[in-house]
């Protein structure tokens, strides 16, 4: 099925009448620098436990291998930029520092929604055959939406927009229609290293590159066993993911607060006291993250890295909770408790 210009201007009214910031277009036929780059992602085994990427890397590289009748690809973004700086929270040791996009409802929930509205009237108005995708199939989403001109990946590998900087959420739609593609964006970092500057861990081996087992949000979320000692310190207070390299691209100058109320902080996910978290039980972490992405790590590995957050707020008030974690029914809970308590107890432990 093919479809010209008119429809593809019929496509993006609907998605900026469903809310998308962001709408391009892209052939299912990609080029070979995408298989390449994940094929040495993979090799280099910067990818860490995720066994996923490396399982599926074939779907992963190709549309047209994960769904062979694929002919175009719908890229649509949705902006969730925060209303002031994440690092500021930094400085607030005593408190828990979450990744921007984790502190609002699950935006898995919040675009599969509207993706799915959009992808039943495409299939009323054109007869069209799809499949709908957000973060839950092995898709290339940033090299997709790169070439699809919604913006370009930066040296840290995330995408960034002229218009919303790094702030951006991802769907894709794939489809049987021969769609007029869009032009791929060029890309913008120039000499700037500021991204990778910003890295606590120097987690990216060179610019464009990053190797996952050095990513604190890698260690804070995939990574299911006791966080390495040498970036416990560095992990300071974050406890579900890090935003450093997102918040210090340049281009966020021209970022705006994510119009999506769903995308706006809870009040217990803005900055949650530290002694708080400590005291989650499991039902009690399974309630306070309904409806979260948090809620998919665990109350074992979440604890984890409160506990190492605690280590280092030299918070002598929390000691007494990190001690009773010593002797909790989680391995890595209480190894991380261990730690915790050891440098809260020495003098000049705490960063």
């Amino acid at each position: 099925m093919t479809g010209g210009a008119d429809i593809r201007a019929q496509l993006q009214d609907k998605a900026s009448a469903l809310g998308f910031d962001q709408f391009g277009i892209t052939s299912a036929t990609v080029g070979v620098d995408i298989a390449e780059g994940l094929q040495e992602f993979v090799t280099k085994n910067h990818h860490g436990s995720m066994d996923w990427l490396a399982d599926r890397l074939h779907h992963r590289s190709d549309p047209q291998a994960l769904w062979p009748d694929a002919r175009s690809v719908i890229m649509l973004g949705l902006n969730y930029g925060p209303d002031e700086d994440p690092r500021q929270l930094l400085n607030e040791k005593s408190f828990g520092n979450i990744s921007v996009y984790a502190r609002g409802k699950d935006y898995h929930d919040v675009i599969k929604k509207r993706m799915k509205t959009m992808a039943r009237w495409m299939v009323e108005a054109y007869g069209c055959q799809l499949k709908v995708f957000v973060d839950t199939a092995p898709v290339p989403e940033k090299p997709l939406a790169a070439a699809a001109g919604l913006g370009w990946q930066g040296k840290h590998t995330n995408m960034v927009s002229r218009t919303l900087g790094s702030w951006l959420f991802l769907g894709a739609i794939y489809t049987d229609m021969e769609l007029p593609a869009d032009t791929p964006h060029t890309d913008q970092c120039g000499s700037c290293r500021a991204c990778l500057d910003e890295c606590p861990t120097d987690a990216f081996p060179e610019p464009y590159k990053i190797d996952a087992r050095r990513c604190i949000s890698y260690l804070t979320i995939e990574h299911k066993g006791p966080i390495p000692h040498e970036f416990r310190r560095a992990m300071g207070n974050r406890i579900y993911g890090c935003d450093d390299c997102l918040a210090a691209c340049p281009w966020n100058k021209f970022a705006q607060v994510a119009s999506e109320a769903a995308f706006h902080a809870r009040v217990e996910l803005d900055a949650p006291h530290l002694g708080d978290l400590l005291d989650l039980k499991d039902a009690d972490f399974r309630q306070v993250f309904s409806g979260s992405p948090i809620k998919r790590i665990g109350r074992d590995r979440f604890v984890r890295n409160a506990l190492i957050a605690a280590g280092n707020s030299g918070d002598a008030s929390l000691v007494a909770r990190v001690q009773a974690l010593t002797v909790d029914a989680s391995d890595v809970v209480a190894e991380a408790a261990e730690w915790a308590l050891n440098e809260l107890k020495t003098e000049g432990g705490a960063p």
